[in-house]
């Protein structure tokens, strides 16, 4: 080791510039011989630039370039390991071509690495063969170390550069459509052809790779052992652009082969066919237009059987809010609105107000909503939206100015049917408030104004009303049957107590009324909470509905009454009274009308 470090030092000397001094190869051989390659490569380079028939200094060049080579990085310096090695076999070749049986036992001491026994004979000695085939190992390993390099950076590069060339194409694809929504609407054999070829360029992505690991394999240690992590893509408008750090152990690449094979099977698989349906159940609906058109008759059965084939949960995979369900929404409604209209036309002549009034809100229900649904369609952004269902807009509607038509007039049509039907609604709801008999129509509600000429004072809904009937100021009694037709069966006038019965105290009188259960028979008592000489005025009218007014009497009562009820079968009118004190009187009256008396 001191011997080594000496030569080292007298070589350092040399190179000195005051030196002039040829390199002697004895001194320059122990730092070889010692594998201080790195101190001795300077001083053999000068060497052989001035000596070149020392062919022990060709095979140790050889051997310190085959060891830069082993230490240079295979990926990041390709090219310097590359020279080295062909530098390498290039004095190898050297070093076999001068060597001969003379170099080989005048400096023997050179070759003392080869030195071995002679099976033969015994002795220890180095052999012209020993060296030659060695060399010849040497120069084969290296030419094949060289083409494995040259093979895996090939293989290195093709994975880069197709996986850089996939991102290119995805990047294509993700700025054409901005995200997956639009891909799968908006997709055509075009749209496939691109993702087929984003995958066939990621599967050469995935063999590149495979091979450059292969041949890593072959080479031996190189310092690398890179793995495929896949990251998934689940949304087109940010991810699947990041680049791979192909260096790194773990090779983070995006999935384009699973998103593309997915993507694909989802147009050809789902999207497409599904196209198809959407123009199909398009038609179905138009049939049922027709058949409501030709035939005048409802078809909301149909449509509950059609409603129930809607395509609307394998579109939202793909559209929360998509158009074409907006627009078969729309359709549906305008024939349930004209299937309610149908349906009501067989009673337009009813008589029965409540029925029209039934009818009219439940059309003005539809109507309603078909004006929602057409206005909400009518204010979407259909110039874009249109894009994403061109298929079925093409070929239900022929151009997307067809459908815009279409759903204008439908949101006017609504319209105006709203506004009809409104104006229906009040003529009907007026209607309900009032029982016309002969030339008056009766009010069936109590706050009246002060021109009425009829103050109802008894109102049972659905059954009767009762009242006054003022000319001036002179009162007469009425009685009016509720109907549905709001035309009166029993239209009673009946004498009431003039004199006590006043407009100017009406304030002070109240009502109270009996019936039976089949509205056969009819009780009405009027009274004043104001006494006129002590008493309290009473008017009591019997009424059947077959026979009309039976008796319509005048009485006076000494405290005010409560509640008013009748035996059917004696036809005794029983009166309860009471004052504030709390006590309680019963007053009784035949089926005449005539008083009882007390008992």
């Amino acid at each position: 080791m001191v011997r080594t470090l000496l030569v080292v030092f007298a070589l350092i000397g040399l190179a000195g510039p005051v030196a002039a001094q040829k390199v002697k190869y004895k001194d320059l051989f122990i730092l070889l011989n010692a594998k201080q390659y790195e101190q001795a490569e300077p001083f053999l380079r000068k060497y052989l630039a001035e000596n070149d028939d020392n062919p022990n200094a060709y095979l140790f060049m050889g051997i310190i370039l085959q060891d830069k080579a082993a230490k240079n990085d295979v990926l990041k310096h390709t090219e310097i390991m590359i020279g080295n090695l062909d530098s390498a076999v290039l004095f190898y070749d050297k070093a076999y071509k001068q060597i001969d049986e003379k170099e080989v036992k005048r400096n023997d001491e050179y070759y003392q690495a080869y030195n071995r026994r002679d099976l033969r004979t015994g002795k220890f000695g180095v052999k012209l063969s020993d060296v030659q085939f060695d060399l010849e190992k040497r120069m084969q390993a290296l030419k094949e170390r060289k083409e494995l390099v040259q093979q895996l950076r090939r293989h290195f590069d093709d994975a880069q550069g197709y996986y850089t060339k996939t991102q290119f194409l995805y990047k294509d694809v993700q700025i054409k459509y901005k995200e997956l929504k639009r891909l799968f609407l908006r997709s055509n054999d075009t749209t496939v052809t691109d993702l087929k070829r984003i995958a066939s360029t990621f599967d050469s992505t995935l063999t590149a790779f495979n091979s450059y690991k292969e041949t890593s394999s072959k080479i031996g240690k190189t310092g690398y052992n890179q793995e495929i992590v896949y990251k998934e893509i689940t949304d087109l408008s940010e991810e699947g652009t990041s680049a791979a750090d192909f260096m790194s152990d773990k090779v983070e690449m995006w999935n384009y082969k699973k998103w593309t094979d997915n993507t694909i099977t989802g147009i050809q698989k789902e999207v497409m066919p599904m196209r198809d349906h959407l123009v199909t159940y398009d038609i179905e609906i138009n049939k049922l237009r027709e058949k409501l058109k030709k035939d005048s008759v409802s078809v909301k059965n149909d449509l509950t059987k059609l409603v129930d084939k809607m395509l609307y949960a394998q579109l939202q995979k793909y559209d929360p809010n998509p158009l074409p369900m907006g627009v078969f929404a729309m359709k549906i409604s305008e024939l349930e609105y004209l299937s309610e209209l149908v349906d009501h036309k067989n009673f337009r002549d009813s008589a029965n107000v409540k029925l029209h009034l039934e009818f009219i809100k439940a059309e003005i229900k539809e109507a309603t909503k078909l004006d929602s649904i057409a206005g909400k369609l009518e204010a979407r952004n259909l110039d874009e939206e249109v894009k994403d269902y061109s298929h079925f807009v093409n070929n239900a509607y022929g151009a997307s100015t067809v459908l815009k038509s279409l759903i204008k007039t439908t949101k006017d049509f609504a319209e105006r049917e709203v506004g009809r039907k409104q104006g229906e609604l009040q003529h009907w709801e007026d209607a309900l408030k009032w029982i016309v008999s002969e030339a008056d129509s009766v009010p069936l509600f109590m706050e009246v104004g002060d021109t009425s000429k009829f103050k109802p004072m008894i109102l049972v809904e659905e059954k009767y009303t009762a009242g006054f009937h003022f000319t001036d100021t002179t009162a007469t009694g009425y009685f009016r049957n509720i109907t549905p037709s709001r035309k009166a069966d029993i239209a009673i006038d009946f004498p009431v107590d003039k004199k006590n019965f006043t407009l100017r105290r009406l304030p002070v009188i109240k009502a109270l009324s009996a019936s039976d259960d089949n509205g056969q028979v009819y009780y009405t008592l009027f009274y004043s909470q104001e006494k006129v000489n002590d008493k309290f005025p009473v008017t009591i009218t019997k009424i059947y509905k077959t026979d009309g007014l039976a008796w319509s009497n005048n009485f006076e009562f000494e405290m005010l009454p409560v509640e008013v009820s009748f035996q059917l079968e004696s036809g005794e009118v029983s009166v309860k009274t009471s004052n504030p004190a709390g006590e309680s009187k019963m007053v009784f009256v035949d089926r005449n009308g005539k008083r009882k008396a007390a008992n």
